[in-house]
């Protein structure tokens, strides 16, 4: 019966051992890594919610979320023509550059 010595080496030899295991571990410890760090992300990110009041005094004025509803916003849609249009280039940067 060989020792455990014996077996280690045995096993130490092998590519399943010396490459395989290795990545498996690599993978995995990889994954719950990856999902700590990510989960510090969202942990301590600063969230501010801007109110109605707030948005007043910067001169922005929000609807009131009854009175947009997906009706409303279909019938602004609906009445729009989209057969007769026009398609107008915008100014690319390097057009920009030789205005000045």
């Amino acid at each position: 019966m060989p020792s455990f010595v014996q077996t280690i080496q045995y096993y130490s030899k092998r590519k399943l051992f010396r490459f395989g295991v290795p990545f498996v571990l690599l993978v995995v410890g990889g994954s719950f890594g990856l999902k700590e760090f990510t989960q510090l992300r969202y942990q301590f990110s600063r969230k501010i919610t801007v109110k109605p009041d707030e948005l007043d005094k910067i001169g922005i004025k929000m609807k009131n979320p009854e009175d947009v509803t997906l009706e409303s916003e279909y019938e602004k849609v609906k009445n729009l023509d989209i057969d007769n249009w026009e398609n107008k280039r915008g100014p690319r940067p390097w057009e920009e550059v030789q205005k000045k």
